[in-house]
């Protein structure tokens, strides 16, 4: 009889063990097949976050390239406006000296033909004085 139970002990032994190690690979092979899982998980997780961090990237650059326009363009305007400034007062000052130089050769000649008004008045007025003295 107890022969007979230690037969039955160790036939439950080895089948404990044959169960333990049955379990053992099936626990083996579905930690394996989490550890896939989660591998496959980690990497979509991984390119998704990598081309959230490209669109920002591109999002960022757009964002520079535009405030480096708006600045460029906002510099051309302020020299634009610059460079008419001193145009208005290059052809102000040009206008100004045009002016004072006409008016110069306004006076000039109008010098000369009272001038020759004169010399003529003269002339006439001794033509005259002679036209007397002839008659």
């Amino acid at each position: 009889h107890e022969r007979e139970h230690d037969r039955e002990i160790s036939e439950l032994v080895t089948r404990h063990q044959e169960e333990m190690e049955k379990v053992c690979a099936e626990l083996k092979k579905e930690q394996q097949h989490l550890l896939d899982e989660l591998r496959k998980q980690m990497a979509a997780a991984h390119r998704v976050e990598l081309e959230q961090a490209q669109l920002q990237s591109q999002t960022l650059h757009s964002l520079e390239l535009e405030a480096l326009r708006l600045s460029l363009n906002n510099m051309h305007t302020s020299q634009l406006e610059l460079t008419q400034s001193n145009l208005r007062k290059e052809k102000e000052t040009a206008l100004v000296e045009l002016r004072e130089m006409l008016n110069d050769k306004r006076a000039q000649e109008v010098a000369i033909l009272q001038s020759r008004h004169q010399l003529e008045a003269e002339k006439m007025k001794e033509q005259s004085l002679k036209e007397k003295e002839d008659l």
